[in-house]
């Protein structure tokens, strides 16, 4: 007969590291869909109830907060949610436009057909929803879209580059380049870069790449000083 002790189902333990990256993906996932606002005081305490935790773990995933740029810490005063500025934009949309040139023309040689083609019905399945005031797809889409891009360009210094932005291009992704217009106007840019992509046009892909990069630069600088 089974002893109770064997039987038992014992607690899933949470490791420190991973607590602190489950505490480090809630906040900056409030924090790029704005339910923490740029330049909002983080509080340690009220954090640490929210999730039931010691101060440690919240540390440690606001230092890797801060190494995404999306928190800055401020001596004698706090950690605060960052707040964007135009240099920001143009650092990011420069060190974006260097490695979507590169990485278009390498993944088109690259990639399968098959991948780009399921690609492009992300594409279209998020133009669907932007119909419907639905903008969730089109994030996801851009998001599988530009990292795939970067993955099958065989370049894995590129990947760990972007990875390293990548929080914050979703963070302005978001803040600034939300209206219907700005996301057509992308998707459709998609939809031409794969297309593209598709016909084994190196040199049009890569050249489409680096324009869109400039497109959705200088729409996220307009809808910023909208809001600014």
């Amino acid at each position: 007969m089974e002893s109770a002790i064997v039987s038992r189902r014992q607690p899933e333990v949470i490791l420190p590291d991973r607590l602190s990256l489950q505490i480090y993906q809630v906040i900056r996932h409030k924090i790029v869909y704005g339910e923490l606002r740029q330049g909002q005081r983080l509080s340690l305490p009220d954090l640490a109830q929210e999730f039931g935790t010691s101060r440690m773990p919240l540390r440690e995933a606001l230092m890797r907060l801060e190494n995404d740029r999306l928190v800055v810490s401020k001596p004698r005063s706090g950690t605060y949610v960052a707040e964007i500025t135009i240099q920001d934009i143009e650092e990011i949309c420069g060190i974006r436009k260097a490695i979507e040139w590169f990485a278009t023309a390498e993944a088109t040689k690259r990639m399968p057909r098959t991948v780009m083609r399921r690609l492009l019905d992300e594409v279209n399945a998020a133009d669907e929803a932007i119909k419907e005031g639905n903008y969730m797809p089109f994030f996801e889409s851009d998001l599988n879209l530009h990292r795939s891009i970067v993955e099958y360009s065989g370049n894995s210094r590129m990947l760990n580059i972007r990875d390293s932005i990548e929080p914050y291009v979703e963070w302005l992704r978001v803040a600034g380049a939300t209206s219907t217009t700005n996301t057509k106007g992308a998707s459709a840019r998609h939809r031409q870069i794969l297309e593209t992509m598709i016909a084994g046009d190196i040199e049009g892909a890569s050249k489409l790449a680096a324009i869109h990069v400039d497109e959705v630069c200088a729409w996220t600088v307009i809808d910023f000083d909208k809001i600014s």
